[in-house]
C-alpha cells in the first residue's frame, strides 16, 4: 500500500513537532460534526487513503495526522446533514497534543516535503483476529477519545485502536458496490465505528458513508 504525503515540521514552545498531510488533500471526502455523531462521506479512493492514514496514526507515535476536510468537494446525493464541516486530526494519546495549541502549531508549520509512504499489506487489519471480549472489558485502555477546537475534531488513541478501526475504510474501498457513471448506489452504503464495540472512550460514533458522485467546491 502506498500514497503520497507531505511531511511538515515545526518547533513550538521548545518542542519539535511533525505533521503529515495527504498530498493534495482528500478531494472526495467530507467530515461533518452532526451533534450526536461524526459523519464522513467518501468515494472509494478517499476511503482507501483514509485507511492508510489511520494505519499511519497507529504506526507513528510521534506524528500528527492532519486531514484538512472543511473546504473540499461536496458529495452529491444523500440526505442533508444538520451540522458543520470540520477538519480532522489523528494522533496517539502519548503525544499529549493539546487542542488549544493546534492553531499556533498549524501556523508554525513549514511548507513541507513531499514523500511517498509505503505500508506492508500485513498492516491491513483482520477483523477476525480482534478479541471482541477484551475490547468490551472495563479495563480496556485502547480507546478513541475526542476533543474539538478551532473547527477541528481531534481523535487520539492507542496504536491498537487505530489499527483495528482502519478496516472500516478499507471495507468501503474494496467492497462498496459498483455503479454506472452518474448513478448512486441503490442502498445507503456505509460502515461505522460504534459505541458498543468497546473502542470509544469519550468519542462519538463515526458513520462512514460511501458516495460515488462529487461536485467541485469551486462551483
Amino acid at each position: 500500500m502506498k500514497m503520497p504525503i507531505t511531511v511538515h515540521q515545526a518547533r513550538l514552545d521548545g518542542r519539535d513537532w511533525r505533521v503529515i498531510r495527504p498530498a493534495g488533500g482528500l478531494a472526495h471526502a467530507e467530515f461533518w460534526d452532526v451533534s450526536w455523531q461524526l459523519w464522513l462521506r467518501v468515494d472509494r479512493g478517499s476511503a482507501y487513503r483514509l485507511g492508510i492514514l489511520w494505519l499511519l496514526a497507529a504506526r507513528s507515535k510521534h506524528t500528527i495526522i492532519h486531514l484538512p476536510l472543511r473546504n473540499g468537494d461536496r458529495a452529491l446525493g444523500g440526505e442533508d446533514l444538520p451540522g458543520q464541516r470540520k477538519d480532522l486530526v489523528l494522533c496517539q494519546h502519548s503525544l499529549q497534543l493539546r487542542a488549544s495549541l493546534w492553531p499556533r502549531l498549524r501556523s508554525a508549520l513549514d511548507k513541507g516535503k513531499p514523500q511517498t509512504v509505503h505500508l506492508p499489506d500485513s498492516d491491513l487489519p483482520d477483523p477476525d483476529r480482534v478479541d471482541r471480549q477484551a475490547l468490551l472489558h472495563r479495563d480496556n485502555q485502547d480507546l478513541l477519545n475526542e476533543r474539538s477546537h478551532a473547527d477541528t475534531v481531534f481523535l487520539s488513541g492507542s496504536a491498537p485502536v487505530f489499527r483495528h478501526t482502519a478496516d472500516r475504510f478499507f471495507d468501503l474501498a474494496f467492497r462498496a458496490p459498483g455503479t454506472a457513471p452518474g448513478e448512486d448506489p441503490a442502498d445507503h452504503v456505509f460502515s461505522r465505528i460504534d459505541w458498543d464495540e468497546g473502542v470509544l472512550g469519550n468519542a462519538r460514533g463515526i458513520h462512514v458513508e460511501y458516495r460515488p458522485r462529487w461536485a467541485s467546491a469551486t462551483k
